[in-house]
C-alpha cells in the first residue's frame, strides 16, 4: 500500500511555524507533495530521516515553487513540463517510478478580473498533452493545487461564484475534458455525492470557520488505475496553510 498526500502549503518557511514538521510526521506518506512553497534555494533546509527531497523554484522570489519528499528512490526527476512559456515559474515536477508517474503541480490561477484567464487555457492544453505524452510508458498520478472547484458540489457558494477565477464555466470544462480524456478524480471516484468538504477557505470573512471553501486540491489519476485505488481523504482538521492537505491511498 502506498499512501501519498499532497498539500498547498502557501509559503513552507510560515507552514513550518504553524506545525508543518509535525504534520509531515503523523502523516507519515510514502510520498509527500507541496505546492506554492515560495522559496528560493538555500533558504530553509528541510529534511526528514528516510526522505529524499526534489526542489522546483520560481525564477521570482516568494512566489509559487513546488517540492516532493518521496521514501522511494525515482528512476528519473524531471522539473518544469518542457514548454518554456510555462517553465519558469516553479510549478512541476515528476518522479518517474516502476510503475507509474508521480506529478506534483500548481495550475497558475486566472486571478482577478481573470487577466491571466488566457494563459490559463494554453496551461491546460499543454499541461494535458504533457500528461497524455507520459500515458503512453506507463499511468500517472497527479495531485496539488489545480485552481478549479469543478462542480457545484465543490465549493460553497457557486451562484455568486460563477465568474470567478477558479468556476468560470472555462476552467470547469478544461476540466472536464482531463477526466473525459482518461482520468479520475480520486476523491468523487469514492465520494461521488460527499457536500460540505472543501481543501481550501480563503483568510478573509472567517471562511474557515464558516466552513465556506473550496474543492480545488485534487488527486486526479489514469483510469487505468482505477482497481488500484483504495480511498482518497481530505484532512479538513489540519491546520498551517489557507489550504488543508489531500490523500490517496493506492494498492501497488
Amino acid at each position: 500500500m502506498l499512501k501519498l498526500i499532497s498539500w498547498n502549503v502557501n509559503g513552507l518557511r510560515a507552514c513550518c511555524g504553524k506545525g508543518f514538521e509535525e504534520t509531515f510526521n503523523r502523516l507519515d506518506a510514502d510520498f509527500f507533495c507541496l505546492q506554492e512553497t515560495k522559496m528560493q534555494a538555500g533558504q530553509l533546509d528541510l529534511q526528514f530521516m528516510g526522505y529524499q527531497s526534489y526542489w522546483n523554484y520560481a525564477d521570482k522570489k516568494g512566489y509559487s515553487g513546488t517540492a516532493i519528499y518521496t521514501r522511494h528512490q525515482p528512476l528519473s526527476v524531471t522539473y518544469g513540463i518542457g514548454v518554456d512559456e510555462h517553465d519558469h515559474e516553479g510549478r512541476v515536477i515528476t518522479l518517474e517510478m516502476e510503475q507509474f508517474y508521480l506529478i506534483t503541480v500548481y495550475v497558475p490561477n486566472s486571478q482577478d478580473g481573470l487577466r491571466r484567464l488566457d494563459y490559463r487555457m494554453k496551461w491546460e492544453d499543454d499541461f494535458l498533452a504533457y500528461l497524455k505524452k507520459l500515458e503512453e510508458k506507463k499511468p500517472v498520478v497527479v495531485c496539488g493545487d489545480l485552481n478549479v472547484a469543478h462542480q457545484e458540489i465543490d465549493l460553497k457558494n457557486p451562484k455568486t461564484n460563477r465568474r470567478n477565477a477558479g468556476f468560470t464555466d472555462e476552467e470547469r470544462a478544461k476540466f472536464t475534458h482531463w477526466l473525459d480524456a482518461g482520468f479520475t478524480d480520486t476523491f468523487r471516484h469514492f465520494y461521488p455525492d460527499q457536500k460540505d468538504i472543501y481543501s481550501w477557505w480563503s483568510y478573509r470573512f472567517k471562511a474557515r470557520e464558516k466552513n465556506a471553501g473550496w474543492r480545488i486540491d485534487y488527486f486526479v489519476t489514469s483510469s487505468s488505475l482505477d482497481a488500484k485505488l483504495v480511498d482518497a481523504k481530505i484532512h479538513t482538521d489540519v491546520l498551517g496553510s489557507d489550504h488543508c492537505p489531500v490523500e490517496l491511498l493506492l494498492d501497488f
